[in-house]
């Protein structure tokens, strides 16, 4: 039987490849993002143009049943502390962990329906790690760390929350970080897999997490970092 989910931020990087994945099995997929992207390409998709970090989410465009709901928009603001003022960490914070609260509360209703429905976030490997300019990522990513384990919490047994910290993946949002052979072999060779992530390979964790094998998953912050979080090499 198929299922619905609700990916915010679906049209570039893991949003999009989360969703061609689940698409590929003959899901229902909501897709609610600033642009379509390549989404019109993937049978399956409905489509709502929307800035989370601007706008609210009007009920109609929440289905009525859901079966997982994930939140894939972030920020890679990597700037030293001294030149950050407060409106730049309410910015990480409007993004990253205001974003998902608004789309969390708006679909919270349909989730419900659905005993074992399933909630993703994303976080980032520095939060574990203390990284040179990554207070303002690290600070809203910790966050939501905070968030998944309390709504885990509170919403058990019948949703289950988890999250994703990824280190460096391969998408839109990192470009200017892997924008050369040198920049992306100095990636590859800062984690002890000697390699940066793809966006495939985190949407299949993402999928997981949906899935009925994951039932007795919740309230963890999985890394997915080439093991930089916890391996010296």
């Amino acid at each position: 039987m198929s299922k619905h989910y609700l990916v915010v931020g679906g049209s570039h990087g893991i949003g999009l490849e989360l969703t061609r994945k689940l698409a590929e099995e003959g899901n229902h997929i909501t897709v609610i993002s600033r642009t379509l992207g390549d989404l019109a390409a993937i049978q399956g998709v409905t489509h709502h143009a929307l800035d989370i970090s601007k706008e609210e989410i009007p009920a109609e465009f929440i289905p009525e049943n859901l079966d997982g709901l994930v939140y894939c928009p972030g920020s890679i603001n990597l700037r030293a502390f001294t030149s950050l003022n407060p409106a730049a960490f309410r910015d990480e914070l409007e993004i990253n962990l205001i974003g998902a609260v608004k789309s969390i509360q708006a679909g919270l209703k349909s989730l419900k329906k659905n005993p074992g429905s399933s909630i993703v976030l994303f976080s980032t490997v520095a939060v574990a790690q203390g990284m040179p300019f990554h207070s303002g990522i690290a600070a809203a990513k910790g966050a939501v760390e905070g968030l998944t384990r309390s709504l885990a919490a509170e919403l058990a047994p019948g949703i289950r929350v988890n999250c994703i910290a990824p280190s460096l993946t391969d998408t839109p949002l990192a470009t200017r970080l892997l924008n050369s052979d040198e920049k992306r072999e100095a990636a590859a060779n800062r984690h002890p897999l000697k390699k940066v992530g793809t966006a495939s390979e985190i949407a299949a964790l993402a999928k997981f997490l949906l899935s009925p094998d994951a039932a007795w998953i919740t309230g963890q912050i999985i890394h997915a970092d080439g093991g930089m979080s916890s391996v010296r090499v």
